[in-house]
């Protein structure tokens, strides 16, 4: 049986969905299909937390699931920008993962993992498998994991 690792860029799957579909990610359905290929060892959804209800009653959901829910604060800049940016969480949380699984499965569409995903690959001999929007996914992230899956209909509500 594989053993997967599972890392989702909640905002990123988000907007990227929100933006060329309307719709929103199917997580549910995204972790049925995995589960039967193998068993998820790790599962980390990594959101942003506004403090706002009905997005505790989505990291709720996300927690039944089956994932590990990882929230860092939003700040809110004096100049009116916004910060909130988990990608070294998730890079660490991979490279930390990667010695004990088999595959690892990025939800993203950042171009910014392409070099965490080919060291993966390189020093640990994982499968790299990335799941995003095709046309907001960085050309880098999908020339860089070894399999790329389209979000499309099937994976969404």
């Amino acid at each position: 049986m594989q053993r997967i690792a599972i890392f989702v860029d909640v905002q990123n799957i988000y907007y990227t969905t929100r933006q060329a579909y309307g719709k929103q990610f199917n997580y549910r359905r995204f972790w049925q299909h995995l589960n039967h290929q193998g068993n998820i060892i790790v599962a980390n959804a990594y959101a942003i937390d506004k403090g706002d209800q009905q997005q505790q009653k989505f990291q709720s959901a996300l927690k039944h699931i089956g994932f590990d829910v990882k929230l860092k604060p939003y700040i809110q800049r004096s100049d009116g920008s916004a910060k909130g940016d988990w990608d070294v969480g998730i890079a660490i949380d991979v490279l930390e993962a990667a010695e004990n699984v088999d595959t690892i499965v990025l939800l993203s569409g950042d171009g910014d993992f392409d070099l965490l995903l080919k060291k993966v690959n390189e020093k640990y001999d994982c499968q790299t498998e990335v799941y995003g929007v095709p046309e907001l996914t960085a050309n880098s992230l999908i020339n860089a994991c070894q399999t790329f899956f389209k979000i499309d209909e099937h994976l969404l509500l």
